[in-house]
């Protein structure tokens, strides 16, 4: 039998780029700041918090997808790692900073 890969964890934190609270989203895994973006490389599969390397995952572009809408490319700071997020936008609790999001559509140098 095929274990799940994605996991609901979906706890409130204080961001370690911006120290801005974040609330949970209310309906899958909140796992990166609604302000900076940034998140924390603690997932290998999402919700699952069973990564050790910790590093900031700083956000580096948003690509759009027609079924995922945003989706947050980030680089790992500590181990070079390149990640994928779905972006929380819409959300009816603190949602992504979409002038932020659409900033980061053009690729950055």
């Amino acid at each position: 039998m095929e274990e799940k890969r994605f996991r609901k964890n979906d706890s409130g934190f204080i961001c370690l780029n911006c120290g801005f609270k974040v609330e949970p989203l209310g309906k899958s895994s909140r796992d990166h700041c609604p302000r900076c973006l940034c998140s924390i490389h603690i997932d290998i599969n999402p919700g699952d918090r069973a990564n050790d390397c910790l590093g900031l995952l700083r956000p580096i572009q948003v690509v759009t997808d027609p079924k995922k809408g945003y989706v947050i490319i980030y680089r790992c700071e500590k181990c070079g790692e390149v990640v994928r997020c779905r972006a929380a936008y819409p959300a009816k609790v603190q949602p992504d900073d979409i002038e932020l999001l659409i900033k980061l559509t053009v690729p950055q140098q």
